[in-house]
């Protein structure tokens, strides 16, 4: 009944900034109508919108361009303005916040908000290279940490970074692990 892609694709330009892009495009396999706006033939997007956000090497927005392309109500353009709100906040922890903050609600354009939400992992993994390899001042990357196979104790981060394995960013016990909790599980009781 209705078909939804989403594309991101990443960039390292030429002035060392990088550019990431993002594209959502519905559409329905039927004709269909919305009261007032118009009618919609099979496959004919009923959005189609595009987002380009430059970034520099700390993951900040420099730039930010949207693109409505294809939108089903006649206000919907108005949301294009607010996204440069998000000019100078950082992909990373809080992402989600301040896309919230900035352009939440009657602020933005959902479409639009659910493209920048994700755009923060296409950017991470275009950035990788950059973004994997340790910081000089010896603490771990920023990546570590942050998920099941990337946690200090796993046999990835026990590959790829032997220095971190292990790493505790304080004395504090932490929770076992779901792989430390399935080998117990499969020991025999005495």
């Amino acid at each position: 009944m209705h078909t939804r892609r989403v594309e991101y694709r990443g960039y390292l330009r030429d002035d060392g900034l990088w550019d990431i892009e993002g594209e959502l495009h519905d559409s329905k396999p039927h004709a269909f109508e919305i009261q007032g706006e118009g009618r919609w033939e099979a496959g004919q997007p009923v959005h189609h919108m595009r987002i380009r956000v430059t970034l520099d090497a700390s993951m900040v927005v420099r730039a930010i361009e949207a693109v409505m392309e294809s939108f089903p109500h006649a206000p919907c353009p108005q949301a294009l303005a607010p996204m440069q709100r998000m000019v100078g906040t950082r992909m990373g922890a809080g992402w989600r916040k301040a896309i919230e903050q900035h352009l939440g609600g009657i602020q933005g354009c959902t479409h639009l908000r659910e493209l920048l939400y994700n755009m923060a992992t296409a950017a991470f993994q275009t950035m990788a290279e950059v973004s994997f390899a340790p910081p000089a001042d010896g603490r771990p990357p920023a990546h570590l940490g942050k998920c099941l196979a990337w946690d200090f104790d796993s046999p990835v981060t026990e590959k790829v970074y032997p220095m971190f394995f292990r790493w505790r960013p304080e004395a504090a016990g932490s929770p076992r692990r779901p792989w430390e909790q399935a080998a117990d599980a499969a020991r025999p009781l005495p």
